[in-house]
């Protein structure tokens, strides 16, 4: 009697989360990869990506100077840099994850893996660069002797939240960008508006709490953005870098309701990226 071997992409949902375990090691490989490909023959290496935080900074150091924004007891460096720090790994996981399937369309079209490990691969080289930005974050805070408050070892679940938002967001990218190759453009407009509709340069509390009878302050937190740029100041800046609780629950709902639902959407679509991409 002959036996027949089917390959099928996650039969089951206990066969897919056993298939992305059998897998891991994917995600060193490709988290690697593009770690070497993105600073390969640059003249700096990876000190590119202090560059684009550093000099972000210290614009908009300068908009918080020219606008006589109020940073409370904060430099003005350090408070736009704690704020910059989460903002620039959540948009550039953002963007690497939501191209990493037309990126690495080559792989899709001719083995089997759960497509799960390409998306969060990229988010894991953002979190590299992320923790090289945080080192300088932590150079700048000795230059101004700055100490952080105890609320710092509550620093990893708010790292946990900007990365679960990273890879909800990605997911849902990633599998629209395979169908809707214009969805590209909108990734580049949300990177460019969304630094202006978080809370960088500015503390939510000067956010009126309402606005025409809608409570504004809690429907701005619904950027998901906000409630970590806030839980980032709370951690590392204490003093009157105070969280809005309301708000930070709205935050992580949404950032919750993202991650659950792209990993939904991702699995519904993903039998489907080979032929579309």
């Amino acid at each position: 009697m002959s036996h027949k071997l089917v390959l099928e992409a996650g039969r089951t949902e206990r066969q897919y989360w056993r298939d992305l375990w059998r897998y891991r090691e994917l995600f060193y490989f490709l988290a690697w990869r593009d770690f070497m490909v993105r600073y390969k023959q640059t003249l700096v290496g990876v000190a590119w990506s202090l560059v684009r935080p550093v000099l972000t900074m210290a614009v908009l150091t300068v908009v918080v100077k020219l606008g006589k924004l109020p940073t409370g007891t904060v430099p003005g460096p350090l408070f736009v840099f704690a704020a910059m720090l989460p903002w620039q790994f959540f948009s550039t996981a953002m963007s690497e994850s939501g191209t990493s399937l037309l990126n690495n369309s080559n792989l899709l079209t001719k083995v089997y893996f759960p497509r799960l490990v390409m998306p969060v691969s990229a988010v894991i080289v953002s979190l590299v660069d992320f923790f090289i930005s945080g080192v300088f974050l932590a150079v700048l805070m000795a230059i101004f002797r700055f100490v952080p408050p105890v609320q710092v070892f509550f620093l990893p679940l708010i790292i946990l939240m900007v990365f679960a938002a990273a890879v909800g967001t990605g997911l849902w990218l990633a599998a629209l960008m395979v169908k809707y190759r214009d969805v590209r453009f909108i990734v580049q407009f949300l990177v460019q508006f969304g630094l202006y509709a978080s809370p960088v340069i500015l503390k939510t509390s000067m956010v009126p709490e309402q606005w025409h009878g809608l409570p504004l302050r809690l429907l701005y937190f619904i950027n998901p953005v906000v409630g970590i740029i806030d839980g980032f100041r709370w951690c590392l800046l204490g003093g009157d870098n105070l969280i809005y609780w309301p708000g930070f629950l709205v935050s992580t709902v949404v950032v919750l309701t993202v991650l659950v639902s792209g990993l939904w959407y991702f699995r519904s679509m993903e039998r489907t990226f080979a032929d579309n991409i």
